[in-house]
């Protein structure tokens, strides 16, 4: 089949990196993946949540937001209380960034992202979640510059890609129009080596079978994999 952009089933849109993107933060980049934007910025802080001091431990977690015109019609800051929704991706890239990164290395320091989305047009999640591990690599890399850490704590790459059911088809890498309107829907976190952290996955009207399921995984390792190539060569004169 082809979609509506030109792409074929199996095929990414375009991924733009522009890395050190916001002057102050320690580590910042802008992704854009077709016409979804997310500046992912990374700030270092010289505490931990109280459940870790004392511990040695650092922590890294994740902020996630939607600016009001992201979308096609406005829609309102979150400012006293955020929605499930919000919540749940900001523990979904706190969970991601953790699972390849040694947090024992930094110290009892805390690291936050924060994903800005400018512009959504499908996919932000999965956009954030890749933003933030170049962000936090190039943090990192400044505190060991500085000399606050010896080496890079870093186990393995991590990104992330959405796959789905539309039209009957497997696709990779969703547009808003496309998962509006998919029969399934699933967002897969994997490192470089091919493990998953995470698989969210939903049908719409009707249910999916596991054979349908192992071809998602597969096309989604697929674009994970670009995604982790694009990472290796970002950072190939430091990691």
């Amino acid at each position: 089949m082809t979609r509506q952009d030109g792409r074929g089933p199996e095929k990414l849109r375009k991924v733009t990196i522009t890395r050190n993107y916001i002057k102050h933060a320690e580590g910042s980049c802008l992704i854009e993946l077709g016409n979804t934007r997310v500046v992912c910025t990374a700030t270092l802080e010289e505490n931990v949540p109280p459940f870790l001091k004392g511990s040695g431990n650092g922590w890294f977690t994740a902020e996630y937001g939607m600016l009001p015109r992201s979308t096609v019609t406005r829609i309102n800051r979150e400012r006293d209380k955020i929605s499930g929704r919000t919540f749940e991706i900001q523990r979904l890239i706190g969970r991601s960034l953790r699972a390849v990164f040694n947090t024992k290395k930094i110290g009892e320091r805390t690291i936050k992202m924060d994903c800005d989305v400018i512009q959504a047009d499908g996919g932000t999640r999965t956009a954030s979640i890749t933003g933030s591990f170049i962000a936090l690599v190039d943090c990192l890399q400044r505190m060991k510059k500085d000399g606050a850490i010896e080496e890079l704590p870093i186990r393995d790459y991590i990104a992330a890609t959405s796959v789905g059911i539309y039209q009957t088809h497997p696709i990779l890498d969703l547009t808003y129009e496309e998962d509006s309107k998919a029969e399934v829907d699933m967002n897969v976190v994997m490192t470089g080596k091919g493990e998953f952290v995470e698989i969210q996955g939903t049908a719409e009207g009707k249910t999916f079978s596991k054979v349908q399921m192992e071809k998602l995984l597969a096309v989604a390792k697929k674009g994970i994999d670009d995604l982790v190539d694009i990472e290796r060569n970002l950072f190939k004169d430091i990691l």
